[in-house]
């Protein structure tokens, strides 16, 4: 007999047998699991050595350690979380698979649950080699800032998680022909979200901009607690209510996006 559903009426059952699909859907394909550790792996060797060059000829980056590092892992922190939501997702939609989940009991809610949840694991097997590297060939060990990374993990994953429902929703909605939407939005967020470089270092007027990211917030509290040894509890308070707002927003623009798709019968034509 299945478990009990939730007070909410959410299934434990349900969101469980998803998540073992697309583990199946993983473990099974060998190019898939090497994408996963390929591209965080060059980008932090990459980086590094750039860094490394930088440090040896420019006092700041010399003070700054390893702020462009730490820059690179919640980068991908950020990205990978949504392209792990994002590309499970879409692996439904090459299936042609679902329209039959749409009319199974799985909830809409279920199903994003699940979707989250195969974030995290895809985010694991690519960004904790990825660390490693960062501590074997730059010394720059990120699990040393200890509480703030896990509040720095959690605002980014949050915005991820909002990004990728949204973008879903789109492609639900639209077909495949928005699939280029899934590899470009969060693109598009990274010069404003300051990566890489103060939020001072933006015009005047696009720092209004900035500041309503929550990514941003992250980096700043990255470069603050590295160069300066302080953990800016104000700017993470911030980026966590900026979150709650966005999340609220995408589950709601994600079901208001499937609602319209079943109203114009697209998730059976789920082609261009």
């Amino acid at each position: 007999m299945s478990p009990p559903a939730l007070a909410t009426g959410i299934s434990p059952h349900r969101i469980a047998a998803m998540i073992l699909r697309y583990w199946y859907v993983l473990k099974s394909s060998w190019p898939r699991l090497l994408e996963l550790l390929y591209w965080p792996a060059l980008q932090i060797v990459t980086w590094g050595f750039l860094q490394n060059y930088i440090s040896q000829n420019a006092g700041f980056f010399a003070r700054a350690g390893g702020t462009l590092v730490g820059a690179v892992i919640l980068w991908d922190i950020l990205f990978r979380g949504q392209l792990g939501f994002s590309i499970s997702f879409l692996e439904e939609m090459w299936a042609r698979n679902l329209g039959n989940l749409m009319m199974s009991p799985l909830k809409p809610i279920e199903f994003l649950l699940a979707l989250m949840a195969m974030s995290l694991i895809r985010l694991a097997i690519g960004v904790i080699p990825m660390t490693l590297l960062a501590i074997i060939f730059f010394g720059f060990n990120v699990y040393s800032i200890g509480f703030p990374l896990i509040v720095f993990f959690c605002n980014l994953i949050f915005t991820s998680w909002s990004v990728g429902i949204f973008v879903s929703g789109l492609v639900l909605r639209y077909g495949l022909g928005a699939e280029s939407i899934v590899w470009t939005l969060m693109f598009g967020m990274m010069p404003l979200a300051c990566i890489y470089y103060p939020v001072t270092v933006l015009p005047h007027w696009l720092q209004y901009v900035a500041w309503s990211l929550p990514p941003t917030y992250v980096f700043e509290g990255m470069r603050a607690l590295l160069m300066e040894h302080v953990f800016r509890t104000d700017l993470m308070a911030e980026a966590i209510a900026i979150n709650a707002v966005l999340i609220a927003i995408s589950f709601a623009v994600f079901l208001m996006l499937l609602r319209s798709a079943r109203q114009h019968g697209s998730l059976i034509q789920t082609g261009e």
